[in-house]
């Protein structure tokens, strides 16, 4: 799967939500809960009517992604990475997407499940004022392309290893369920808000 297949098979869904954004919340997602499934993620990523579900080749594509990610994510082989544009696509483009993976990934972490805020490792609060300095980055267009190019490379590699500390470091809060705060069914009911 390329990014371009993605943004297609979204946009023919009637999508909304930037690549970028939609797995950045699966990967949020992922790290507080185990049970994240992919139908709740395409429930944040297509709009549907009442009553109908997915398009079968949507599901199927996606599913592709969604289980790409959980293996790379959970897996020993640390092969983790952003779902982001190319490098041959526009450093401007590049950067914005890399943005709204940073917003995607504070949706999902903090909105998947429901946890108690003294419970979440305090070395972890660091990494995400910077995901969130990050989800504001743009380009300098007075800039040097070859330091930004530089600089670009640097910070996607930190926060692809800075998700997989994260996750690591959230195993304890995934397999407690002491931490989640106990929804009624009212509150399933409500449609939060959320990516689209």
């Amino acid at each position: 799967m390329t990014f371009p297949e993605i943004v297609s098979v979204m946009q023919s869904a009637g999508s909304t939500v930037p690549v970028a954004e939609g797995h950045g919340c699966l990967c949020g997602a992922l790290c507080v809960s185990d049970d994240y499934s992919l139908d709740r993620w395409l429930e944040e990523l297509v709009p549907v009517e009442e009553g109908e579900g997915v398009a079968d080749d949507v599901a199927q594509t996606m599913r592709l992604l969604y289980q790409d990610t959980v293996r790379a994510l959970r897996g020993d082989d640390m092969d983790f990475q952003p779902f982001l544009p190319d490098d041959g696509v526009p450093l401007e483009q590049r950067t914005s997407a890399l943005s709204q993976w940073c917003q995607g990934f504070l949706y999902g972490l903090g909105t998947a499940r429901p946890l108690q805020p003294e419970r979440m490792p305090k070395s972890i609060d660091e990494i995400l004022l910077d995901f969130t300095n990050i989800s504001r980055a743009e380009v300098d267009p007075s800039g040097n392309a070859e330091e930004d190019e530089e600089a670009y490379t640097e910070v996607v590699e930190y926060i692809r290893a800075a998700t997989q500390l994260i996750h690591d470091e959230l195993d304890a809060v995934r397999s407690d369920t002491d931490v989640a705060v106990e929804e009624s069914d009212d509150d399933l009911d409500e449609d939060p808000e959320s990516l689209h």
